[in-house]
């Protein structure tokens, strides 16, 4: 990659040290030219008909998509977030009193509130699959538990609170033996590293645009394998995704268009498909090895520096990485970063229930870097932490 030039097409680059690319990375300047000429056109000539002239650009997002997963553009929905892409998946199974949900101890936290949602409302049951020693879902904790009354295994693939990659593709194994429809929270991943859904195995797969894949916010998509349509009911019904017969009847649209919705951004939209076309053009196995690169790198040189510790899990790790000053609040230490010009985040009990239930680690500051970083802006980082734990530690 050449990172010179990557960052100079990158705007906030000139201004920021931004390790924040799990939250929501620096648009390229190519992609916010994309979305601003398309506004501009609607405002010459009409949102409709700026959409019906930008009609074949528009259309080719979902192939943009289907090809960075390994799909077809006829299993792509678009939603304006990835929390509806997942909703619309999860809702459209018919739960009963007795079925269960499998889930692991990293998943985000509204799903976990939708699973409380569904569990209330009929009856269902959620089980929280144990982690191996490493810290990862435990594969074979979920195949034990496999059994007749699973009616969905739902897992993030990374969680929002740390660096752990949970091992999907063993996970996509067991579901597809057992005939378990599997969702697949891909929100932190698509975009950081290759994510391949007939490697995996999932039959469904949601994820947001804003993130590592470094569109704009208010985009997400969901990706559903043709072969488990039938067992899933859309919660949602409208226009677009489904034909009336002008009767009183319907027939749901062809593909995973019956999962969205007629109206949205289509400044958005094309903004989402620049994301994925850079993404393409630098290779998800360039992009994945220099993320991880960088996660590494950094962990590695927070571990070094006495008061400052990193918390991240499993046996495959990511570019987020997730630490704590000592003595020091976690909301303090990014404010601290803030003031030297480094974005950070800070996770919370909130979006890691399940997480938190265990560990009780939260809220912990949380750096993602992303491709068009460099080792001089993790050490700018560092250091901030370093001179921050300094500064508490007795004298």
């Amino acid at each position: 990659m050449d990172i010179a030039a990557l960052r100079n097409d990158t705007p906030g680059c000139a201004h920021r040290v931004h390790l924040n690319n799990a939250g929501a990375a620096l648009l390229s300047r190519r992609t916010l030219d994309t979305m601003t000429s398309y506004l501009e056109l609607e405002a010459r000539i009409g949102g409709y008909e700026a959409a019906n002239e930008q009609l074949p650009a528009i259309e080719a997002v979902y192939g943009a998509i289907a090809e960075l997963i390994g799909g077809r553009p006829e299993e792509v929905a678009l939603f304006d977030n990835a929390t509806h892409a997942w909703e619309a998946a999860f809702y459209s199974v018919r739960f009963r009193p007795g079925d269960r949900i499998l889930t692991g101890r990293s998943e985000y936290g509204s799903n976990v509130l939708a699973y409380l949602h569904v569990a209330q409302r009929t009856g269902a049951e959620i089980v929280v699959v144990p982690n191996d020693e490493s810290g990862q879902l435990d594969t074979a904790a979920l195949a034990d538990l496999v059994d007749e009354r699973v009616k969905l295994v739902g897992v993030s693939h990374v969680p929002t609170s740390g660096g752990l990659v949970n091992p999907v593709a063993a996970i996509g194994r067991i579901t597809r033996r057992a005939g378990v429809p599997f969702l697949l929270d891909a929100t932190q991943s698509v975009g950081q590293f290759p994510v391949d859904v007939e490697e995996i195995g999932c039959d469904m797969l949601s994820a947001t645009g804003r993130k590592f894949l470094r569109g704009p916010r208010g985009t997400g998509f969901l990706w559903v394998r043709p072969g488990v349509l039938d067992r899933l009911e859309p919660a949602v019904n409208e226009t677009a995704a489904s034909v009336w017969d002008g009767k009183r009847g319907f027939t749901w649209r062809e593909g995973a268009r019956r999962f969205g919705t007629w109206e949205m951004s289509y400044s958005n939209v094309l903004g989402l498909g620049s994301a994925v076309r850079q993404a393409l053009e630098l290779g998800p196995d360039a992009i994945g090895g220099r993320a991880r690169e960088l996660g590494a790198a950094l962990r590695e040189r927070i571990d070094e520096v006495p008061g400052v510790r990193t918390y991240d899990l499993g046996r495959e790790r990511c570019a987020i990485v997730t630490a704590s000053v000592e003595a020091v609040a976690a909301p303090d230490v990014k404010a601290a970063l803030a003031r030297h010009g480094v974005n950070v985040s800070v996770t919370t009990p909130e979006t890691s229930h399940l997480d938190d239930e265990e560990r009780g680690v939260h809220p912990l500051v949380r750096l993602s870097p992303h491709y068009y970083n460099t080792e001089d802006e993790l050490d700018r980082a560092v250091a901030v932490l370093a001179d921050l734990a300094r500064s508490v530690q007795p004298r």
